[in-house]
């Protein structure tokens, strides 16, 4: 069995720093080559985080027949995952691929049947389950002591999406996609709930625009239900703003109820919990202040690199994660209708979007 994993990677934009910084912290993995479409800006990328080599996006597949990798990371636009994947699936390579997975849902799908195919493992990079306050709410759920799980309310104000500017400095593909938020950004949050809750079985949404100078939606309200009467409520907006130092650091406050207490995040990361009857107490665990969100992208890519030298399975795989996709579609339809989707035997039709 390998101790060392040779890796390489798509892609040189606004996020894909995190991840470089992210596999140059983990010692069994060496990533050995970058591609990109802008050569140059793959070549400052590899010169910050010492990556040997650099190849043309035309030279894709070159890259993987010469490195000989045991995975690819795409960090590209959603737009090229398909085609990425197609080439990848043709080597014995493990693709990590960046979400959204596609522009459309039957593109989506299209992936799913290329990746099911391929001649090594998938696992797409979805990091928001990974927050560390997300990963001690589970344990604590997990571990009994909050009780039965009522419900869970998020609240974001991210404030990056007011003005004539909006997202130009960070992430200006943003302004062109046709349905934004729940696409890119509520996708993270219903993922996250089915990871803390299970599987929901009904999703109603609220969506709107806000600034007129983009084409999608920059605010929703979700509201999935759950079986035993449960319920995880995001209230959301890229355009208000929040008083928080670092609105980006947690992306909001959340509330989790059971029926021995509840758990609540701050937007600096404090966990606390409040027993029935009894004062609150702030939770010990150490949230990272490395890194994107937590270290997020860190703590995936751990389990990543683990998963693939013991050789089984990672979270987020093809089949779990259509399930997210799925209720990204079923919150479109919801909000398209102006009522209640209820998830048993729904599914989106061949014309829906993507994530």
């Amino acid at each position: 069995m390998k101790s060392r994993l040779r890796g390489v990677c798509a892609g040189a934009g606004y996020f894909s720093r995190y991840q470089y910084e992210a596999w140059n912290r983990i010692p069994e993995v060496e990533i050995t080559a970058i591609c990109n479409r802008s050569v140059d800006k793959a070549k400052a990328m590899a010169a910050e985080f010492g990556i040997p080599r650099v190849y043309g996006y035309d030279q894709f597949e070159e890259m993987l027949e010469r490195e000989e990798p045991d995975f690819v990371d795409i960090i590209t636009p959603p737009s090229t995952h398909l085609e990425l994947c197609r080439i990848a699936a043709r080597h014995p390579v493990t693709i990590i691929c960046q979400k959204p997975l596609a522009p459309t849902y039957a593109e989506t799908l299209e992936l799913a049947a290329v990746v099911r195919s391929a001649r090594g493992r998938f696992m797409v990079h979805e990091n928001w389950r990974w927050q560390p306050w997300y990963r001690e709410m589970k344990r604590w759920l997990d571990s009994g002591r909050l009780g039965e799980p009522f419900q869970i309310a998020v609240q974001t104000r991210l404030g990056d999406g007011w003005g004539p500017d909006a997202y130009l400095a960070r992430q200006p593909f943003f302004r062109e996609y046709p349905r934004l938020f729940i696409f890119e950004t509520g996708v993270h949050f219903l993922d996250t709930f089915r990871f803390l809750l299970g599987e929901p079985d009904s999703i109603y949404a609220r969506i709107a625009r806000r600034n007129p100078v983009i084409k999608g939606e920059d605010s929703a309200v979700l509201v999935c239900g759950f079986p035993g009467a449960r319920t995880a409520l995001l209230d959301a907006n890229r355009y208000n703003e929040s008083e928080a130092e670092d609105p980006r650091y947690t992306f909001g406050r959340v509330r989790l109820d059971g029926s021995e207490g509840h758990l609540e995040l701050d937007w600096d990361g404090t966990l606390k919990f409040k027993p029935l009857g009894r004062p609150a107490e702030v939770v010990d665990y150490r949230p990272s202040r490395k890194g994107f969100a937590g270290d997020c992208v860190y703590a995936l890519q751990r389990h990543f690199t683990d998963c693939m030298l013991a050789g089984r399975d990672c979270e987020s795989t093809i089949d779990d994660y259509l399930r997210s996709v799925r209720l990204v579609e079923a919150a479109y339809a919801s909000a398209a209708a102006g009522q209640v989707i209820r998830l048993e035997g729904w599914e989106p039709g061949p014309e829906s979007g993507g994530a």
